[in-house]
């Protein structure tokens, strides 16, 4: 009975001391994001950042995370943060369509080999000022990639193009539903969440996720088939902030906010994408499931046709629109070859 309500007391206690961390603190501020709280994306990556952004501004700033789209579904996340609903988010700039495009060119096939590659090449396109323009509306502080997406299927093995006909294939944005389309597979559009249960269901037959997507959101549980086409396309995330809540900030806590943000922040996302990564991958052969490796001549002589030319099809329309999509693809390109090819 004594150490029942010794345990009791320290939880009551512990309650208490974070309660009063956070009346104590100048500023509270909701961060809300789609991943689960029991994930290492949100532990190790989100987590980590609030506990820096505390230590470094000596308790003054308090972060409260709100996983799980608890406060805004994932597709809202980042007009909740414009509106204030939310003060910043992590999320995925496709799930707001037509908003970003010139950000999206690096989900283009080929463009991301790993998290930490195209967590370096987004964050330069964005401090270079090549896609800044997309961003106005709130204070973007890192931005990041995950690794190469792959097909993962249900009961069918995906070895070919003409294998994905009719298929129904959740895609996260209209960059990856245009490659499904141009593949005769029939994209669905819904937040990484939702597809376990579309899988159980036998709404769709399949999911275009990283290794870590099929980790974090069990989907090894229900697809038992993975094509590694070696990047079939990728995904921008950014964390954002809402721009009135960062400018009332007193300076010296900007100055906190800013020293929690960039390259540094990128770099670090990017490495915990790529871990959980190996361990998606290691969690389906242990399950020994069907892993398909597309070999190069494979890959050069049936898919990359196809990819190249969803690839100029997406660069043409910016273009036509006025957009300098051609320069900021040859410029991920470039960094994804050069400085961007091993940044840590």
């Amino acid at each position: 009975m004594m150490k029942k309500i010794t345990t009791l007391t320290a939880c009551t206690i512990g309650t208490l001391l974070a309660a009063a961390s956070a009346q104590a603190a100048d500023v509270n501020l909701r961060f809300g994001h789609f991943w689960p709280a029991v994930s290492a994306i949100h532990t190790d990556l989100f987590q980590a950042w609030a506990d820096q952004v505390e230590q470094d501004s000596n308790g003054r700033i308090n972060v409260d995370i709100y996983a799980s789209s608890t406060l805004a579904k994932a597709p809202a996340q980042y007009d909740a943060v414009s509106h204030q609903i939310l003060d910043m988010t992590a999320t995925v700039q496709g799930y707001t369509a037509n908003r970003f495009p010139l950000t999206q060119i690096v989900e283009l096939p080929g463009v991301v080999k790993s998290a930490v590659q195209g967590s370096c090449v987004i964050e330069h396109l964005y401090t270079e000022g090549l896609i800044a323009s997309e961003y106005k509306d709130t204070r973007p502080l890192f931005m990041f990639t995950h690794g190469p997406g792959l097909l993962h299927t249900k009961d069918k093995k995906v070895e070919t193009p003409q294998d994905l006909a009719n298929l129904r294939i959740r895609r996260p944005t209209s960059v990856v539903a245009g490659l499904l389309e141009k593949l005769n597979a029939l994209p669905v559009g819904m937040p990484a969440p939702d597809s376990y249960q579309s899988l159980q269901r036998g709404v769709i037959d399949g999911v275009a996720l990283p290794w870590e997507g099929a980790k974090v959101f069990k989907i090894n549980e229900q697809a038992n088939n993975h094509t590694d086409l070696g990047g079939l396309y990728s995904l921008a995330f950014v964390v954002t902030m809402n721009k009135n809540v960062y400018n009332r900030l007193a300076p010296e806590l900007q100055a906190v906010i800013d020293k929690n943000s960039g390259m540094s922040w990128s770099l670090k996302a990017g490495e915990t994408f790529d871990a959980l990564d190996s361990q998606g991958m290691a969690e389906a052969k242990q399950k020994g499931q069907q892993i398909t490796t597309i070999s190069p001549d494979h890959f050069n002589s049936e898919w990359k046709p196809v990819l190249d030319s969803v690839t100029q099809q997406y660069l043409d329309d910016l273009e036509a629109k006025g957009l300098p999509a051609k320069a900021v693809y040859q410029r991920a390109l470039a960094l994804s070859a050069g400085s961007c090819a091993n940044p840590v």
